[in-house]
């Protein structure tokens, strides 16, 4: 959720519907069952070895790399997904006993990192397993602590990541290494396709293009875009982190919005503070389009591409609408 935020930091005050994920108590932790939270492996793409009996089992911390992670292992894979509900936090999300269970069994565990879920971290260290591979992103894209841990807003590190998850299924499962070389291929240009084509024709319309954000982050999407985020790190960083941003900074942003210095403004609608709703407002009043993302996938049961290509869509249609392009 932070950008800078560690375990030990502030609360987010984050503005959902529904309540967070929370443990019940020792005892009733021995009886949560993940179950609900498996996804069912899919139909065998083009190219599978079909006499192979392997399936990998795969625990993200959460969806968004669980929808990947399941797409890239077709049938080879059950991936189960901890955090796969859009209301949940998942930095302060209190793992349960059968989450170390699950950890404990996985031939591959995928953690976000850089401080976003570090309960996740502590289980796969508490559950050590010679036969389990563990895939930190933020180790596998070089990020360190303070540093942001969107990572899956950034379409590099997006591939980056399908890439390890194909290297590591190969290393696991050898014998079927030229299906998931296939599917790996398969994923990125058709499964993703619109998403990637999108962030590219926004690139190419709308580059430079002056835009206000809520938070962190759209601080990882818009350079991919080309779009000159103007808000403030030091405010996208107080409202990720759950703090009070500063009275220049807020200052900064009202003076922007009014002389409509930025042509869109784009804000997280699950973290919506008093201060960002006065910005949405004031925004609006302008005549300044407003669009939304979220940090977790929405709606529920949705894919990682039909997720992002729809905010993407969403935002070009406001660049179109505020440029006149």
């Amino acid at each position: 959720m932070s950008l800078f935020r560690t375990s030990a930091g502030p609360r987010r005050r984050r503005l959902i519907p529904g309540g967070l994920i929370a443990a019940a108590g020792a005892a009733a932790l021995a009886l949560v069952v993940l179950a609900g939270c498996s996804t069912t492996p899919s139909t065998p793409a083009a190219g599978s070895s079909a006499g192979s009996s392997t399936v990998i089992s795969v625990v993200a911390a959460e969806n968004f790399w669980g929808s990947l992670a399941e797409q890239l292992g077709g049938a080879h894979v059950k991936v189960t997904s901890i955090i796969n509900n859009p209301d949940a936090d998942p930095h302060d999300y209190e793992a349960t006993a059968a989450d170390g269970r699950a950890i404990a069994a996985a031939k591959l565990a995928i953690i976000n990192g850089v401080g976003y879920d570090a309960w996740a971290s502590k289980l796969a260290d508490a559950n050590p397993s010679a036969s389990r591979t563990t895939l930190t992103v933020g180790d596998l894209v070089g990020a360190k602590d303070g540093d942001n841990p969107h990572r899956w807003y950034n379409p590099d590190n997006v591939k980056q990541v399908m890439d390890q998850i194909t290297a590591d299924y190969k290393k696991i499962d050898p014998a079927d290494a030229a299906f998931f070389t296939s599917q790996h291929d398969t994923v990125i240009n058709t499964n993703l396709k619109a998403y990637f084509d999108v962030i590219s024709q926004i690139k190419a319309g709308y580059a430079g293009t002056p835009v206000g954000a809520s938070e962190s982050i759209f601080a990882m999407m818009s350079p991919a875009l080309g779009l000159n985020l103007l808000t403030p790190p030091a405010f996208l960083k107080a409202i990720s982190e759950g703090t009070d941003p500063t009275a220049a900074d807020k200052a900064t942003i009202d003076a922007q919005i009014k002389a409509k210095q930025i042509k869109v403004y784009v804000y997280n609608s699950q973290n919506a503070t008093p201060d960002i709703q006065a910005q949405v407002n004031a925004a609006k009043a302008q005549g300044i389009p407003v669009t939304t993302i979220t940090e977790t996938m929405t709606p529920a049961g949705a894919s990682f591409q039909d997720w992002q290509t729809a905010q993407l869509t969403a935002l070009k249609q406001a660049l179109a609408q505020a440029t006149g392009k």
